[in-house]
């Protein structure tokens, strides 16, 4: 289930990949077994996930939108997974792989970029409005899309006619499909990561902040703060090592780092670390839905419920939209009052009692 499937390199007697070989035998067990592990978390936890969302009586804001195409880019990879354990299927289970993979990872860090603005610039509610949420996300499916369907042309292309699976690192053209792959893959990774590290550093930054301005808040402020250090630690446990692994898979086939230990390696954890990533389509829904007990919705007045005003409570960290039912009043754990001058920061709200909170029909 790599990315490319090679020959075997053993190369020439006094190259370090001479008879350099590892038994990955194991592999084709532990994916029946991972996979079918993360077919029923992934199945359970984004099915409850899309049936809270769209059950709700809430209007969808902008975070909405990105969670639902969040859970969509899930549900596609967890459907995927039966018919990747048979290699038959290889050709529709590659696209599903990378529209799902690439699809959440774009769409994880939409949900930092709009909290984003949401906490560090509240007062460009322009950015946050739900059609541009929707065209938003509309363009990262067709960009995903076009990734994925590009990728299998490539490598048709590239190989041979007789042996479409196999790829030959010593052909200059194989040679120059990998390469473009790779800048792609680690391209579609390396981007939206450093874009979603800087958005939440941003955000912790306006928390740590708030925490010490009011000592009534230190408490809904570490609870806030430590569900942005699990994101955080999640996507990166995730997908870094999957990615890095890669990068070290590629170059010592290829022989541009012709070291043995590090092909066996690369070689012999590469289903780990392809585990590890997909399993992160079981835990987006956890984190982003099910710990909604720890943090905010969000709350807007008027009709337009995906504008921020001056004065309103702004809710850090929600990622579900928010309203008020004809039975129950949404929890308010924490929030931090915008003044009408952003430069002199959020002020913290001692009083613990609605006021202050507009509240929506």
């Amino acid at each position: 289930m790599e990315l490319w499937n090679v020959t075997e390199l053993e190369g020439k007697p006094s190259s370090p990949l001479f008879n350099c070989t590892v038994d990955t035998s194991y592999r084709f067990t532990f994916y029946q077994v991972s996979y079918s592990v993360i077919f029923l978390l992934g199945l359970v936890t984004n099915s409850l996930a899309l049936h809270r969302l769209y059950t709700s009586s809430c209007t969808m804001n902008s975070t909405a939108v990105y969670m639902a195409s969040l859970s969509f880019a899930d549900m596609f990879f967890v459907i995927s997974l039966p018919m990747r354990i048979y290699y038959y299927h290889q050709k529709i289970t590659f696209i599903l792989k990378y529209i799902s993979l690439y699809g959440g990872i774009f769409f994880l860090v939409c949900i930092a970029v709009d909290r984003y603005f949401a906490v560090v610039h509240p007062l460009s509610p322009n950015l946050r409005r739900r059609r541009v949420a929707q065209i938003v996300s509309g363009g990262i499916w067709c960009v995903v899309l076009g990734l994925s369907v590009s990728l299998p042309l490539l490598r048709l292309a590239a190989s041979h006619q007789n042996r479409p699976c196999l790829l030959d690192p010593s052909s200059l053209r194989h040679r120059t499909f990998i390469l473009i792959s790779l800048s792609l893959v680690l391209g579609s990774f390396l981007l939206p990561t450093l874009i979603l590290l800087y958005s939440y550093s941003r955000v912790l930054s306006v928390l740590r902040k708030s925490r010490h301005r009011c000592r009534s808040q230190r408490r809904n402020c570490r609870q806030t703060l430590k569900i942005i250090y699990w994101v955080l630690g999640v996507y990166l446990l995730c997908f870094l090592p999957y990615h890095v692994n890669l990068l070290g898979y590629t170059f010592t086939h290829m022989k541009l780092l012709p070291h043995c230990g590090l092909a066996k390696l690369t070689k012999t954890v590469h289903p780990i670390v392809l585990s590890l990533a997909s399993f992160n389509c079981c835990l987006n829904p956890l984190i982003y839905y099910f710990s909604s007990s720890l943090v905010h919705r969000e709350t807007s007045g008027g009709g337009a419920r995906d504008k921020i005003s001056p004065g309103q409570d702004v809710v850090l960290l929600s990622f579900i939209p928010a309203c008020h039912t004809q039975h129950s009043e949404v929890p308010l754990l924490l929030s931090l009052n915008v003044s009408a001058h952003p430069a002199s920061g959020p002020q913290c709200n001692s009083d613990h009692s609605n006021k202050g909170h507009t509240k929506t029909s």
